[in-house]
């Protein structure tokens, strides 16, 4: 992921319902509940984690049990320390006091709530990238007798762990932003493994690679169910039975169709929040739906040119709602034109915004319809809309119009299915298409006749375009 382009924008939601989320997070409700716990008797240790002999008062004060109650009491704790919640007032007596973030949870803004929530989650995403050192150090110990801990021999690389997981959470954002759906649909966790594994170039995954990405879901497993809790995911873990039948002959009768079994992640509003707060930290241009609404026509229909549609109609949604209807639509009209490159995209953005407008726009659109760039596009309008007394265009509008239409499919879609099909029917319905597009005085011309040539299955068709975009060249000395 290039820190240098910007990602597709993220649908937040308000701060208020995020924060209301983030207190209601298992991880930092209970490091809350210890915070408010602790008092002059609590003991540290001198890394500021609770002393083994009050984590059982801790782990009841939680309401856990079981084998795991201790460490989940203990990691409660370290949260509450690193996000400030409670302060180790004296490390040589290991006492604590309430910390100012306590304050925050319960009289803060939300966006005091998310601050204290986003330090809980550096916590979190620290420890995931931690392997299990116990368990490690056992098998080690059972090897050599020695019971030390012996990085080289763990062969993990811290850097290299919290790297890997930042591309996947990375990649993880991008399929979420990118996507139709406002948070996101669940990623199988082999698809999610292989994004950040396999290279793009790479048609067909060498056995090895697919070797890497099963070691990765295993590691992954185990992350995704440490981040669940701190509220970033929603998370299906992998299927026990996939996990005991590797290797094993019973493997043959696991159902290796059903790709739920191999774990499905999927970003929380809150997790979505979190993850570009740190792209953002981290230097990444990461906008969010809204980032425009007060900016004007024209940096909305530049800024929305690379949007997936979703997203690019609720950043017009939120730019129209402070606006006048009729002034909106006379901004987008005169921001639409132009001759430069990203002309086209422009004006079918501000065609598609001019339809959320609606019957207000009615008048900025019979304004424009003798302006050569915008006069076809006020035809189809209101004619769209209803509209009476609309002139018919003259037939090299009709022809600008399309290329300047086909050349906006373009930049927004490349060579899409839905654009070989307008292609295609472009050439059906006009016999004699290619021996006037050529003339037509649009600067895309040339390079939409030659896209239409790249796209039209017909051979005889093709060749046809081609060589219109060649006299195209010729005419513009290009």
């Amino acid at each position: 992921m290039s820190d240098s382009s910007p990602l597709p924008p993220a649908r937040l939601h308000p701060e208020a319902e995020l924060a209301r989320d983030a207190l209601s997070t298992p991880l930092l409700s209970r490091a809350a509940r210890l915070a408010r716990w602790a008092g002059p008797g609590t003991r540290v240790d001198a890394g500021g984690g609770l002393v083994d002999e009050q984590l059982p008062e801790a782990a009841e004060v939680l309401g856990l049990s079981g084998p795991d109650a201790a460490a989940d009491a203990s990691e409660a704790w370290r949260v509450a320390v690193d996000a400030g919640l409670v302060e180790v007032v004296d490390e040589e007596e290991g006492t604590v006091a309430a910390g100012a973030g306590l304050a925050l949870l319960t009289g803060g803004s939300p966006q005091d709530v998310l601050g204290v929530w986003l330090a809980a989650l550096e916590t979190v995403l620290a420890d995931a990238s931690v392997p299990d050192l116990g368990g490690l150090v056992d098998a080690i110990a059972a090897e050599d007798g020695s019971g030390t801990l012996d990085l080289d021999s763990l062969d993990w690389d811290p850097e290299a762990e919290a790297e890997f997981l930042d591309g996947v959470l990375g990649n993880l954002y991008l399929l979420t932003v990118g996507g139709d759906e406002p948070t996101g649909t669940p990623v199988p966790l082999p698809a999610l493994a292989a994004s950040v594994l396999v290279p793009g170039d790479m048609a067909e995954p060498t056995d090895a690679v697919l070797e890497q990405v099963s070691d990765a879901m295993v590691r992954l497993d185990d992350q995704f169910r440490t981040l669940e809790p701190v509220g970033l995911v929603e998370y299906r873990p992998v299927d026990e039975a996939l996990l005991n039948d590797a290797g094993d002959d019973s493997a043959a009768s696991v159902d290796d169709t059903d790709v739920s079994r191999y774990g499905m992640v999927r970003l929380t509003p809150l997790g979505l929040y979190g993850l570009r707060a740190r792209l953002l930290e981290a230097g990444f241009a990461a906008p969010a739906v809204g980032d425009l609404a007060d900016k004007g026509a024209d940096a909305l229909l530049d800024g929305t040119a690379a949007f997936p549609p979703t997203a690019a109609h609720a950043e017009t949604e939120h730019w129209l709602a402070r606006r006048d209807p009729l002034t909106a639509a006379r901004e987008l009209l005169a921001a639409a034109r132009g001759t430069d490159g990203g002309a086209p995209l422009r004006r079918l953005r501000c065609q598609q915004a001019l339809s959320l407008v609606g019957l207000p726009a009615e008048p900025a659109l019979r304004e424009v319809l003798d302006d050569a760039e915008l006069g076809g596009l006020a035809r189809v309008w209101l004619t769209e809309h209803g509209a009476a007394d609309v002139p018919p265009p003259s037939e090299a509008m009709i022809f600008w119009l399309t290329v300047d239409t086909v050349a906006a499919q373009l930049a927004a879609e490349g060579n899409s299915e839905e654009l070989r099909a307008l292609v295609e029917g472009l050439a059906r319905q006009h016999s004699g298409f290619f021996a006037a597009a050529w003339r037509v005085d649009h600067p895309a011309t040339a390079d939409v006749l030659e896209a239409m040539g790249r796209l039209h299955p017909d051979k005889k068709i093709a060749k046809e375009a081609r060589k219109a975009a060649f006299k195209a060249r010729s005419q513009h000395g290009g």
